[in-house]
């Protein structure tokens, strides 16, 4: 099998939540994370002293139907685009730029997981 070949930058879990306030508290003052993007339905926490290592807290996906288990931020977003539709996986989000600086698709992996393949504008 052959493989795209951009970058990966980060990946990200997205961790579901019912109370994102209660959520966000407790990843900030247990364990030191900062809050470095709130949106109200999505936030990323991130590391103080290492800003890679991130998670983020969603309560649902603002434009998508179904909300992404992780995240994958790479280089050449179109790259990767076209290697999912050539190996026939399930874009369950179209190719959009969305109003808060990124533009991204959702796919399913082999296993069903929902993946957000994003890149910053």
């Amino acid at each position: 099998m052959t493989s795209a070949q951009g970058n990966v930058r980060r990946i990200v879990p997205n961790l579901p939540t019912r109370d994102a306030g209660a959520a966000k508290a407790f990843y900030v003052s247990v364990l030191g994370l900062e809050v470095v993007m709130d949106l109200e339905w999505v936030a990323t926490l991130a590391s103080p002293t290492h800003p890679t290592a991130q998670l983020n807290l969603i309560t649902e996906d603002a434009s998508a139907a179904v909300s992404p288990e992780i995240s994958v931020e790479v280089d050449d977003l179109n790259l990767a685009y076209d290697a999912a539709v050539t190996f026939g996986l399930q874009i369950v989000h179209p190719l959009t730029d969305e109003p808060w600086g990124v533009r991204r698709f959702f796919v399913r992996d082999p296993d069903g997981r929902v993946v957000n393949v994003l890149s910053h504008r």
